[in-house]
């Protein structure tokens, strides 16, 4: 069965805009500061996941009755005056959790930018699997707060907002590559709880070449979609942690760097494959996970030694030119 996708972005004009502020609920919003308020809303749907960012310029108050069995993730984006959520006092990237069927009370001081995701409590199996607590639902049953690291938790909003501002992008969101982007929004968010929870250095460790034989065996199998590494933690039922010391072992390198490196492989093919014309260096990066084209540009560059204009359509050329 095929995902849905949903890409939603428009200017809100006043407080009612944001009783959608969670894409798929219902929240009933007072304005607390004065003047007219300004702000964004832009909605990202896959299947029944949904990611919401917004924005806005006044102090508001927020309330939310739940009325299905959806899990809310929510992280705090920026803040000019104190967030509150419950008896919460939110800090800058900081993780919010709103169990399914559990009544939300936030009050914002000032203005605000916020990020949400909406999701199934038994989706959290999957999405991130290979982290025992977090990949169980029972973890996501009461409200909570993570306390998000300052470095690592700006870096993982920053990358949030980027995603999704590309996925807004006509060749953004396509159903092959759908999974990929979800799991790379839920990335953002477990970077920031995972800095919360203590270290877990425990537990038996399999053999390193064991590991990676069964990542390339699903890689394998997988064809020219890009994977996420929360999709190989799930299928092998291993941690970040056991798939790291692995890769580093084996490759020296860890396992994104590794499966940046296998999509750089597989766009390059792609690449090299086509005629000029039929497609973009922009749409091919993006179906396999690099939203930042200048950043990919440079890893691009740095490992094949030529731009990915410059590879587009050297084999049909080649080809053109060959005797009949």
């Amino acid at each position: 069965m095929g995902q849905f996708l949903l890409v939603d972005s428009r200017q809100l004009d006043s407080f009612e805009g944001l009783h959608q502020a969670v894409h798929g609920s219902h929240v009933d919003v007072m304005q607390l500061g004065r003047g007219r308020l300004r702000g964004t809303l832009s909605h990202i749907g896959i299947g029944d996941f949904s990611l919401s960012i917004g924005t806005f310029n006044v102090g508001m108050r927020t309330q939310r009755i739940s009325s299905d069995d959806k899990l809310i993730i929510g992280m705090l984006l920026a803040a000019e005056e104190r967030v509150a959520h419950w008896s919460f006092d939110m800090q800058l990237n900081d993780v919010l959790v709103i169990p399914p069927l559990v009544e939300h009370d936030g009050v914002f001081h000032g203005a605000s930018a916020y990020a949400a995701m909406r999701l199934e409590l038994n989706d959290v199996t999957s999405l991130f699997g290979g982290e025992a607590r977090l990949s169980d639902p029972d973890t996501w049953r009461s409200r909570g707060h993570f306390r998000a690291d300052p470095a690592s938790g700006a870096i993982a909003s920053r990358r949030l907002v980027r995603i999704m501002s590309h996925l807004h992008s006509k060749d953004g969101l396509t159903p092959s590559t759908a999974d990929f982007w979800k799991r790379s929004i839920v990335e953002c968010m477990a970077a920031n709880i995972i800095s919360s929870l203590p270290p877990d250095d425990g537990g038996w460790l399999p053999s390193a070449r064991r590991v990676i034989h069964k990542v390339e065996d699903h890689l394998a199998e997988t064809g020219t979609r890009p994977v996420h590494i929360s999709e190989i933690c799930d299928a092998l039922g291993v941690s970040r942690r056991t798939l790291h010391r692995a890769f580093r072992e084996v490759f020296g390198i860890g396992p994104v760097t590794f499966l940046r490196h296998k999509r750089l492989c597989v766009t390059h093919s792609i690449l090299r494959e086509s005629a000029p014309g039929t497609t973009t260096v922009a749409s091919v990066a993006m179906q396999q996970g690099f939203f930042e084209l200048g950043r990919f540009a440079h890893y691009y560059q740095a490992m094949f030694g030529e731009y990915p204009s410059q590879t587009l359509g050297v084999a049909p050329r080649q080809l053109a030119g060959l005797p009949h």
